[in-house]
This record gives C-alpha cells, structure tokens and sequence, in this order.
C-alpha cells in the first residue's frame, strides 16, 4: 500500500479520535467556544474521508481516458477540503452569535479545558507529520489536510482562551466572542488552502529552483546538441511534466539525436522524482539563439 495512502488512513483514524475527545469536553462543559472547536472537527473527519478518496484516486497508472494520469484528483480533493474549512468558519460564527443572544453559564470548565487539550496536544503532532510528509512525498492532499489540523489547533487555542476568560471573569458573552475571532482566522485559513489548490489546477509552473535545476541538467547533458529553447513545465500532485524544444544539426542521424534525448531524460528523472518529458527534435534552422546553451 503506497504511504500517502497509509497516512491518509491514519488521518482517518485521528481526526475521529479528537472529535471523540472534543465533543466530551463540550459535553462536559455546555461552552460554546468547545462546541464550535468540537464542530469544526465534523469538518476533518469529512476532510479525511476526501484526502483517502483522492489519494487512491492519484496513485491509479494511466489510462486510455485519462493518458496523463490521474494526479490531479489531490488538487480537487484539496479544494473540497479548503471549501470545507470555510463551512466551518461559517458554522462557528454561527453558534458565537448565537451564545451572544443566549448566554449560558460554564460548567466544570477546568476538566473541559483538560479534555480538550488532550485533543489539541494530538492535533498539533499529527498536522506537523501531515504537512512534512505531504511535501516529501508531494502530495497536495496531505498538505491540505495538515494545514486545516493546524488551523484547528489555533481553534483550540483561541478557545482555551476564552473559556479560561470566562472562568476568571464570570462573563459569559466572552465565550462567544473568542468563538467568533476564531471563525474569522480560520475563514482565512481556508481561504489561503482554496488559492494554493486552485493555482495548481491552473498548470502552474515549477518552483524557480527546480526550473534553474531542469535548465542545468539540460544544458550539461544535451551533448552535440545545439541550444533548448521553448522549456515549459507544470506540476500535478508528485508529477512533474517538463516539455521543450532541442536543436541539433542538420546532418546529425535520428539515432544520435534519439541517444541525446534519452540521456537528458535519464538525468532529469534521476533529479526530479517523477518527471514526465517530452522533447521535440528541430534542425539547426529552427535555432532561436536564446533559452538554453548546451555545454
């Protein structure tokens, strides 16, 4: 089983366990900031159902509907998970006005914050490993998920806040008013994963230093060659497609100007983990005189 897919469960798992741990402290408490928090976290578990969906979804080979593979199921899941997070902005700004209008009395608020803290101590570990391991194994869906967790810790924080406010001062009205500050920091947390994810639907090109590094493995590899030029490039969950245009002599035989092409590709997916190329061969005629000099 591949181990986005194993992480991904296991995102499945935790995100249930916090919920658990959640909606007991709200139980034991009546707070409206707990309730808001333990709401939001309905939200990871649908989130983590989604990131498993995608991520099986992603690691399917090729196929005659889909030649260029499936990668970016991770992006779509990656918006549904930032469109989520919004959801519960909204849900949490709903129930803070709604403690403004009936304000309610703290129950047992010490062993609440206990309780939920549990929960906040697994959240915070659990989105560190989710983003680390989304970037190293380059998975969108995983980050996603990761930062929704790391905007939920700061959920718990701000209510951890309030609700020790409202045992320290009696007032109450300031449960709700922690729960709304919250909403809003979470809305923009949603809001940034919706932009990344929609960028990268967008066939946004490689980072400048992967470009910089694709434009040096071409220029010392591409042998005989006589320039590269027309260099395009386009991320799709752990894919990489880089595309472009290599001229060589005139005279120069199919064969050789094929064992170029086979060298550079060697070397580009010995350096990139998971590059698709594709190289167009033009005779010396068709030579811009700008882009990439072979060495």
């Amino acid at each position: 089983m591949e181990r986005s897919f194993k992480i991904a469960l296991g995102s499945f798992v935790v995100s249930l366990a916090v919920l658990a741990i959640k909606y007991a402290a709200y139980w034991v408490t009546g707070s409206i900031a707990l309730l808001s928090d333990a709401l939001e976290s309905i939200i990871n578990v649908v989130s983590a159902v989604a990131v498993i969906v995608s991520v099986k979804i992603a690691s399917q080979p090729p196929d005659e509907e889909h030649p260029y593979g499936h990668h970016k199921a991770e992006y779509l899941s990656a918006v549904l998970v930032g469109s989520l997070i919004v959801a519960a902005a909204l849900a949490i700004m709903n129930e803070a006005y709604a403690g403004f209008l009936h304000p309610k009395p703290i129950d047992a608020g010490w062993t609440g914050l206990a309780v939920n803290s549990v929960a906040t101590i697994i959240n915070v570990a659990w989105a560190g490993f989710l983003i680390r391991q989304g970037r190293i194994h380059r998975s969108a869906s995983l980050v996603a998920d990761g930062k929704h967790l790391m905007a939920d810790v700061v959920t718990s924080v701000g209510v951890v806040i309030g609700v020790v406010l409202v045992l320290l001062t009696g007032i109450t009205q300031l449960d709700s008013a922690i729960a709304a500050l919250v909403a809003v920091h979470v809305l923009w947390s949603g809001w940034g994963v919706l932009k990344e994810s929609a960028s990268s639907l967008l066939d946004q090109a490689a980072p400048a230093e992967e470009l910089a590094q694709i434009r040096e493995i071409i220029s010392l590899n591409a042998e005989d060659a006589i320039e590269a030029h027309a260099l395009r490039t386009r991320h799709a969950g752990k894919v990489t497609f880089i595309d472009f245009h290599l001229v060589v002599s005139a005279e120069m035989t199919v064969g050789r100007s094929h064992d170029i092409c086979d060298k550079v590709e060697e070397a580009l997916r010995n350096a990139i983990s998971g590059a698709i190329i594709t190289i167009h061969v033009e005779p010396e005629y068709k030579a811009k005189h700008k882009g990439i000099i072979v060495v």
